[in-house]
C-alpha cells in the first residue's frame, strides 16, 4: 500500500517592500512520503519570496519534469519555474529553455557543493537565477513545520524575516546567479 501525502494548511501574509507585493494567501501544500520537513518549508519560502497571484505549487517530488513552484500565464506559457534543492543541471538547463525565467533556491549541506560543480556549465542561462539558502536558516524553517500554521513574511533589501508564532528567523539568500555586481 502506498503512503498518502501529508497535507499542510498555511495562513501567509506576505509584504515585500523590494517588489511592492503585499498579499494574504491561505494555502495548502501535500508533503510527499519521501519529502522532509526542511523541504517543506523551504517550499513556502519560496512561495513567499515569489508570491503572486499567479503562482502556484508543482504537483510534487512524484512528478519529473516540472517545477516545484511556477507561474503560468493566461496562454499556457510558463513565467516563472521555480525548483528548491540541488536540481540537476540538465533538467535546469531544459527549464531554462521552457520558461520566461527560472530560479533554484538552493539549500543543505551540499548546496555549495552542487553550485561549485555546476557553476560554469549553468552560467550560460541568461534566465537563471541561483539563490543559496543558508544551512542554519533552513534547518529553523524545518522546526516550524506544523500541520497548520500562520506565517509572517517580510521582505526587505534581500532580506526575508519569516515569522511562524513566537520564532523569527533572517534569511539572507546568497545570490550565486546571475553575478552580484
Amino acid at each position: 500500500m502506498a503512503l498518502k501525502a501529508t497535507i499542510f494548511k498555511a495562513e501567509v501574509q506576505v509584504s515585500d517592500m523590494d517588489r511592492q507585493y503585499y498579499g494574504s494567501h491561505a494555502l495548502t501544500l501535500a508533503r510527499h512520503p519521501s519529502e522532509t520537513d526542511e523541504r517543506l518549508m523551504v517550499r513556502l519560502l519560496a512561495f513567499c519570496l515569489y508570491a503572486g497571484e499567479g503562482l502556484r505549487f508543482g504537483k510534487g517530488l512524484s512528478t519529473e519534469d516540472e517545477a516545484d513552484l511556477h507561474e503560468i500565464d493566461a496562454t499556457g506559457r510558463i513565467e516563472h519555474w521555480i525548483d528548491v534543492g540541488t536540481p540537476d543541471p540538465r533538467e535546469v538547463r531544459k527549464a531554462c529553455g521552457k520558461a520566461d525565467r527560472v530560479t533554484v533556491l538552493a539549500y543543505g549541506r551540499t548546496a555549495e557543493t552542487w553550485w561549485r560543480q555546476h557553476r560554469e556549465v549553468l552560467s550560460g542561462q541568461s534566465s537563471l537565477t541561483v539563490l543559496l539558502l543558508p544551512l542554519a536558516a533552513t534547518e529553523t524553517l524545518a522546526a516550524l513545520a506544523s500541520r497548520t500554521m500562520e506565517i509572517q513574511c517580510m521582505v526587505q533589501d534581500a532580506t526575508v524575516w519569516f515569522t511562524c508564532g513566537d520564532t523569527t528567523i533572517e534569511i539572507c539568500p546568497q545570490l550565486q546567479h546571475p553575478p552580484p555586481d
